[in-house]
């Protein structure tokens, strides 16, 4: 708190507006947006490696958030005062980061992968400013950020220092498929349970549901997309501006829609985010598959 303390003591309106910048690329729907633009259009085996960082770091984020229960800053000191701009999107416990985690998931995985030393440079940038942002708006402490930080680190080199050849062998896809929705299905129990119990509010179990739901979706579209779609991201500029367009246009549309059809419980939320993941990774692939050529 000592540290936040000090940088609200720095505040004005463009360090304000610089870093509410920056803490946008920590946002969910830009870090999706980015997994999409990789994944169709650019290199599959990149957005995978940041697919499977972003997924498997963030249900570990959220297990610890349900288990920790860590209030926020401002809830923790309540003389303390955070950036308002920043409160609406810092949903959860605070400990981990989310914004922190999603960021360093995408950067830090893109810089492990690149080999040219001007994208490691800006990727490493990015997640730093993006960790600080959150302290400077006051939303997380750095123990929330360091830890974020770390973990998604150490996946994200896991994915793609260790783990490399054996993602890639099509022999061992339903295993890890399989480990892959077991652990999101144990979370999503673990919640419940909390929750079922009094020990863990609707809106803390909420996105750790949602998330859980997400990592099913991969878990479970990765294998349909390796095994049975294969498609090339390669095509014309016109039709792969069009294809992100699209494709962005209907996940946003889902994501909205979906709740007001199957409402605002905990297993909808699952579902809402499952069929949202399984669009990006199956559905749409086999709709410009087939649609649009190279």
């Amino acid at each position: 708190m000592a540290f936040l303390y000090f940088l609200e003591g720095i505040r004005n309106p463009v360090l304000n507006a610089l870093f509410q910048f920056f803490t946008f690329f920590g946002e969910e729907l830009f870090v999706i947006a980015a997994i999409c633009l990789l994944y169709w259009c650019v290199d599959k085996i990149l957005a995978y490696k940041v697919a499977f960082s972003y997924f498997a770091a963030g249900l570990m984020v959220q297990a610890l958030k349900i288990t920790f229960r860590v209030p926020r800053p401002w809830v923790i000191d309540p003389n303390f005062k955070p950036v308002e701009s920043a409160v609406g999107t810092a949903t959860g416990y605070s400990f981990p980061s989310g914004h922190t985690q999603g960021s360093t998931s995408l950067f830090g995985t893109i810089a492990l992968a690149s080999k040219k030393k001007w994208i490691r440079i800006v990727c490493v940038i990015m997640f730093l400013m993006i960790g600080l942002s959150r302290m400077y708006l006051g939303v997380h402490t750095p123990k929330d950020v360091v830890t974020a930080m770390i973990l998604a680190l150490v996946v994200a080199w896991l994915v793609n220092k260790v783990l490399d050849s054996y993602l890639l062998d099509h022999r061992n896809d339903l295993k890890i498929s399989a480990a892959m929705f077991i652990i999101a299905v144990l979370i999503i129990i673990y919640a419940l349970c909390l929750y079922g119990n009094g020990i863990l509010e609707f809106c803390y179990a909420e996105d750790c549901c949602k998330a859980a739901g997400a990592g099913l979706g991969f878990s479970v579209g990765w294998y349909i997309e390796r095994r049975f779609i294969n498609f090339d991201t390669r095509a014309a500029l016109p039709a792969q501006i069009l294809k992100v367009l699209i494709g962005l246009a209907v996940a946003i549309t889902l994501q909205n829609g979906l709740k007001l059809v199957l409402g605002t419980t905990l297993p909808a939320h699952c579902i809402r985010y499952f069929i949202l993941v399984i669009w990006v990774i199956v559905l749409y692939p086999m709709i410009f598959k087939r649609f649009i050529k190279k």
